[in-house]
């Protein structure tokens, strides 16, 4: 069973410079949530509950967001507003959350080894907050994780010329939608790359990835890629690549930030 999630959420946020000077890009909001919110309620509805987040500096309100404020809920609690923070008080009471710091950026890689001590030698989902996910895509992975009992990463079919973006995979089809994977290359050039099928920011990791990642020499950006050590654990033994049902937003970037919003205001209203 997967019970354990990991957010890497040590990252500078470049893209929403001067926002994330102070506040972190986990903490930017689609319409009246954060960002770190949309990925928490999606490992809750996945039956994950025990959520390991990598931090770094500034990275405070995150987990000021996820305590209980007193102060603020005395407040409010005769008025229309208390119930604005019904789904945030469930969060903090059905999850425990741990926080560890990742001393140098180094790349997806180095982010999830840092968090080993949060995770230990249990297999967990990883979390991108910046990919805001509709559809309960952990969900839909936990079950395909229950019947192969391998690493299961999360693509999509992008076009072609943005693949440079992205994490590409190859492989071979063996359901509908569910791919063997052989090969992946990280942000490859257009040309080189093995198809348009791009990782996004969900992923369920068996434990092993971390001695891969002890392994992993620096690769592109010289960062120590994800991606290279999922190649190894590919070929050494199985990783399944998921066409996953539901829409994803880029919320890395101001375009697609600006996309979910408008998304969820029409949903929640």
């Amino acid at each position: 069973m997967i019970k354990k999630a990991l957010f890497p959420a040590a990252g500078y946020g470049t893209r929403f410079l001067p926002a994330t000077k102070s506040v972190p890009k986990e903490m930017l909001p689609v319409v009246n949530k954060p960002l770190i919110h949309y990925g928490i309620m999606e490992c809750m509805n996945a039956g994950i509950n025990e959520i390991g987040f990598v931090t770094g500096r500034n990275k405070r309100a995150i987990e000021d967001y996820l305590d209980f404020s007193p102060e603020l809920e005395e407040k409010i609690k005769d008025s229309s507003k208390a119930k604005l923070l019904h789904e945030t008080n469930e969060m903090i009471n059905r999850c425990t959350f741990t926080y560890v710091r990742q001393k140098e950026m180094l790349g997806l890689g180095h982010a999830v080894l840092t968090g080993e001590p949060l995770i230990g030698n249990n297999p967990f989902a990883v979390v991108l907050a910046d990919d805001l996910c509709e559809g309960n895509v952990l969900t839909q992975m936990v079950k395909l994780y229950n019947k192969f009992k391998c690493t299961i990463i999360a693509i999509e079919e992008v076009p072609k010329n943005e693949v440079n973006k992205y994490g590409v995979i190859s492989g071979k089809e063996i359901e509908d939608g569910i791919y063997m994977v052989d090969d992946m290359v990280e942000k490859p050039d257009i040309e080189k790359a093995p198809s348009n099928f791009a990782i996004i920011g969900r992923y369920i990791l068996t434990p092993d990835i971390f001695e891969l990642l002890r392994q992993t020499k620096p690769g592109k950006g010289g960062e120590i890629q994800l991606t290279d050590a999922l190649l190894k654990q590919a070929k050494e033994g199985m990783v399944i690549a998921y066409k996953f049902k539901g829409k994803r937003f880029d919320c890395g970037s101001v375009k697609g930030f600006i996309e979910a919003t408008n998304f969820f205001y029409e949903k929640e209203k």
